[in-house]
């Protein structure tokens, strides 16, 4: 069966052209019934942010098409990410219920289950100021309601607080006061409230756990991700330049695990064996798998020396490869 057969008879017409990049030699139909064939511990999600460039700088992928290039992919399931879509600010309510509407129509129609949607944007949850605070966890309840329209069982926050984040007591308290409230509002319509290792003190999975363990809510949980353990920058910026302090990301993913939602397997570059470079994902599935987890393990590729596509299909293959193998 030749590639052009292959994707046709897969129902992957729109990603014919995507599939055409230099990493596409090395990819057969065999990897793709491989994938197919095994059954892993674990089911697999699409994060969205893999496909950000494509969705952002390049406009060559619609938000709206999400379900249907994971479905072509090979995926069960989804996780979104809010701010790749387009709000109307003057209409917020109304803009989130139209666009929940289309959303869930469309992953209906790939047959294809909503996971996770990643909320970023809506205020610092750990801001030292009362109304700031107050005000991100009212913004947040819209994503809240839409996860409830979606049948989407988690949203991914952040515990950003610039101020805060100077001292931890102080950050451990404010944190509290916003992860109570949300996780108050989802538990009513039994959506989980899922904290990510996103940088800054959050990185710190101890300290992360001793505000997730203070908060008491089985609706309060986390989503561990491989990566994301980066506590200090220089210049003290929260992204982009060189990390200056990082936390154990083994022993921060396996204190992570007791209260994961979910799991974010990131991914940035792939060694001539299919390996990650910066990631023992041997060593990272042993720990989630001991930890008995058994949910959606989401795919999330940031890496720029292979193209979106050529990434998400790398870690896919190689979640699938270790796991046969542990």
């Amino acid at each position: 069966m030749n590639r052009r057969h292959f994707i046709k008879n897969t129902g992957q017409f729109g990603l014919a052209l995507s599939l055409l990049h230099p990493m596409a030699e090395y990819l057969t139909e065999q990897d793709f019934m491989n994938s197919s064939d095994f059954k892993p511990f674990f089911k697999l999600s699409l994060a969205q942010w893999s496909l950000h460039k494509a969705i952002n700088e390049t406009k060559t992928l619609s938000p709206l098409d999400f379900a249907k290039t994971a479905k072509g992919l090979g995926f069960q399931g989804i996780e979104y990410v809010a701010q790749l879509y387009e709000i109307d600010k003057k209409n917020e309510l109304a803009s989130v219920k139209k666009l929940v509407k289309e959303l869930k129509l469309r992953s209906n129609d790939n047959g294809i289950e909503n996971v996770i949607i990643m909320v970023d944007n809506e205020g610092d949850l750990a801001s030292m100021e009362q109304k700031d605070r107050d005000l991100a966890v009212h913004n947040h309840t819209k994503w809240i309601d839409a996860a409830v329209e979606l049948n989407c069982p988690t949203i991914r926050v952040n515990l950003f607080g610039t101020e805060s984040e100077k001292d931890f007591k102080v950050w451990k308290e404010t944190s509290m006061d916003s992860l109570s409230k949300l996780s108050e509002y989802a538990a009513k319509s039994k959506i989980n409230v899922a904290i990510e290792n996103h940088g800054g003190l959050s990185s710190d999975a101890g300290k992360l756990m001793e505000v997730v363990k203070a908060v008491n809510n089985p609706y309060c949980g986390t989503l561990p991700d491989f990566g994301n353990f980066c506590i200090k920058r220089e210049n003290g910026e929260r992204w982009g330049s060189p990390c200056i302090e990082e936390y154990d990301k083994y022993l921060g993913i396996a204190e992570m695990m007791p209260f994961a939602k979910g799991v974010s397997a990131k991914s940035y570059d792939f060694d001539d064996n299919g390996n990650e470079t910066t990631i023992d994902y041997y060593k990272m599935l042993k720990i989630v798998k001991d930890a008995k987890f058994d949910g959606f393990i989401g795919v999330e590729y940031e890496g720029n020396n292979l193209g979106e596509i050529e990434g998400i299909l790398a870690t896919k293959k190689l979640l699938l490869k270790v796991a046969a193998s542990i």
